[in-house]
């Protein structure tokens, strides 16, 4: 059975603060540098980023070989304590992301040792290199990493694994990164090509597994026409948010900082976006951008009406309408063919400015649906099938080659 020592580590410039990780899986006989894994992932707490480091750790050993024996050694007593079950998980930000740790290998493989910081130099060099890429606005780039296995803490390394001392040079750490992301590539699927993109792959193997775009999509919150479920688009009064969506807002806000992945946000420049989208970005400390083309559909001379108070009023452009999406809502309104034009501009023009980051997109319910849509290649009648709360969060993730993933839809488990 192959053996593998995974060094991982964290850090928060401010805790909670800019934040990101490091971690390394080493060869527990030869010494070698098998894979690295570094991100910066936004505002967070030390833990956070401690134990986003070791999952990312024990996803690249699994990768390499899931039935290896893995020896995790981190300077976090916490994080060794907890998974070792020697201490009781009691903070509600910390249970989800030990649990996801647990899950990715089977426990009688894994085992953990606290080891003093000056023994982790390589995960701790590489936090702080994912953390000031993430000060440029940028991801931690493997090719750009010049994080070495301090000599001292390798020897210690192969120590506690009961290893020899390796016969030869240990192998460089962008050719093992290069080694787990072949192993990614052959153990995940890409799927779902995103139409109105030049002929993407999809399937297994091949396709580009870089560090993804993903935009968390996040419906705005109530205003006081969202429980009456009256037409609110850009061409109406442009309501702000009622108690009900500051709370909904502030929310969101709490449960996306403890997560530490937000790098940017941007928003829909009608009122009711732009104040959920404030109250996040000013708990992640971010600034907001505005993306006009994220604005709700126009439904013309349906703003502020009920369903029930259009069929009664225009039912036979209610029926042309729910029939075909070239159709615009009475009085000029848009149609839904249209608005996927300008969102999947909005899309692009977001994809070119921030390459592999994780961005907040805040805004309304047609246009998280119709990034769904496009990323799922599902057919414009798909629109009507989609619940989409107030203040919920979807995710889809963007690949390089074309390909899309839909990651998450609706999730509203931070409001209850």
């Amino acid at each position: 059975m192959p053996k593998f020592v995974v060094e991982a580590d964290g850090g928060s410039r401010g805790n909670p603060g800019p934040a990101g990780y490091g971690a390394a899986v080493i060869d527990a006989v030869t010494g070698e540098t098998l894979a690295e894994a570094a991100e910066y992932i936004g505002v967070a707490t030390n833990n956070v980023a401690e134990y986003k480091g070791l999952i990312a750790g024990l996803k690249a050993a699994k990768a390499l070989d899931p039935a290896a024996d893995v020896h995790v050694r981190m300077d976090s007593k916490l994080v060794v304590e907890q998974m070792s079950g020697r201490w009781k998980i009691k903070h509600p930000d910390m249970k989800p992301l030990a649990a996801e740790a647990a899950r990715i290998l089977p426990a009688g493989q894994v085992r953990y040792e606290w080891i003093p910081r000056e023994k982790n130099k390589h995960a701790d060099r590489l936090a702080n290199e994912a953390m000031d890429a993430g000060k440029k606005g940028k991801q931690w780039e493997p090719s750009a990493s010049t994080a070495e296995l301090d000599a001292g803490a390798r020897r210690g390394a192969r120590q506690s694994a009961g290893a020899p001392a390796p016969a030869g040079p240990p192998g460089d750490a962008a050719a093992g990164a290069a080694k787990a992301r072949a192993a990614l590539a052959a153990s995940f699927e890409l799927s779902a090509a995103v139409p109105e993109q030049a002929a993407p792959t999809s399937g297994w193997g091949a396709a580009d597994l870089g560090t993804p775009a993903t935009f968390v999509l996040l419906r705005h919150g109530e205003t006081a026409l969202t429980p009456e479920k009256r037409f609110s688009g850009s061409g109406g009064s442009d309501p702000e948010l009622s108690a009900v969506g500051r709370r909904q807002a502030d929310a969101v806000a709490t449960a996306l900082a403890a997560r530490g992945t937000i790098q940017a946000v941007v928003s829909s420049p009608l009122r009711r976006c732009r104040e959920t989208a404030d109250a996040v970005a000013t708990r992640l400390g971010l600034a907001v951008g505005i993306e006009d083309g994220l604005r709700e559909t126009d439904f013309g001379a349906w703003e502020g009406l009920t369903f029930t108070e259009v069929r009664e009023r225009y039912a036979d452009d209610l029926s042309a309408w729910l029939a075909s999406p070239d159709v615009a809502p009475t009085g000029g309104g848009e149609s839904f063919t249209s608005v996927a034009t300008r969102v999947a501009a909005s899309r692009d023009a977001l994809l070119a400015r921030h390459p592999g980051r994780t961005v907040l997109v805040v805004t309304h319910v047609t246009p998280v649906k119709t990034l769904v849509r496009l990323a799922l290649g599902a057919p414009p009648e798909s629109l009507f099938r989609m619940e989409l709360s107030a203040a919920s969060l979807s995710a889809v993730a963007y690949y390089a080659d074309g390909n899309a993933s839909l990651r998450l839809l609706n999730d509203t488990s931070h409001l209850r």
